[in-house]
């Protein structure tokens, strides 16, 4: 006990001294929550606990029911990691309770309603920024845990760019966050503001895209 007790304390003391980075991925190409996915897979290999927060995009549908037009199923890699997690804390069926031989955990929720204004969305727009609004507190409220390690909110910018919470709003997460905690934020468009307060900003360019060639998305590769 006294051993675990001390690796605890040894290893909470490296995490505040850690260097917290702001990773901003925007752009009009794809791939940009699939890096944030990239480093999620990452950093719970290297032992770090990370909480995903999908802005925007549909939760599951309750049992019994169907997504709604202008919604789009959950992404296939968070459906791997909740099963990944479900069998480290279950033991993989081996009785023997959690064995993570190091591995951190990722858990994942989503706090948007769909698409906004496209695909077949009707939600009244009220709705959409009572989600966005009700999203930031939820972030705000897993930074303040200091549970995590990494926390990445995808398509938080995104949220800004419909109008649906202020660029203000955002940079106060991003300049008020503890200062061991790497956070990583995802959109298209480029905000100067935004860009000031990262340590690190990747723009994905579009090149081609098959979508113009009328290639729909495709499971495993897209969601």
């Amino acid at each position: 006990m006294k051993d675990n007790a001390g690796k605890k304390s040894i290893k909470v003391r490296l995490r505040k001294a850690r260097r917290g980075l702001n990773i901003f991925y925007y752009g009009k190409g794809k791939g940009k929550t699939t890096a944030a996915m990239g480093v999620a897979a990452r950093a719970a290999g290297a032992g770090m606990n990370v909480y995903i927060l999908q802005f925007v995009k549909a939760r599951k549908p309750k049992k019994g029911h169907n997504l709604q037009s202008g919604e789009w199923p959950i992404s296939s890699e968070i459906l791997f990691f909740e099963a990944a997690e479900n069998a480290l804390r279950s033991g993989a069926g081996t009785g023997k309770g959690v064995h993570r031989n190091g591995v951190g955990s990722i858990k994942a929720g989503q706090v948007g309603v769909g698409f906004v204004g496209i695909l077949g969305d009707k939600k009244a727009r009220t709705k959409h920024i009572l989600e966005a609004k009700k999203g930031l507190a939820q972030a705000k409220k897993i930074i303040a845990s200091d549970r995590y390690d990494l926390i990445i909110l995808d398509e938080l910018v995104s949220a800004l760019e419909l109008d649906l919470i202020s660029e203000a709003e955002i940079l106060d997460i991003i300049r008020n966050k503890p200062k061991h905690l790497h956070l990583i934020y995802t959109g298209h468009d480029k905000f100067d503001k935004i860009i000031e307060a990262s340590d690190l900003a990747s723009e994905i360019l579009m090149i081609k895209h098959p979508y113009y060639k009328g290639i729909l998305a495709q499971k495993g590769i897209d969601f």
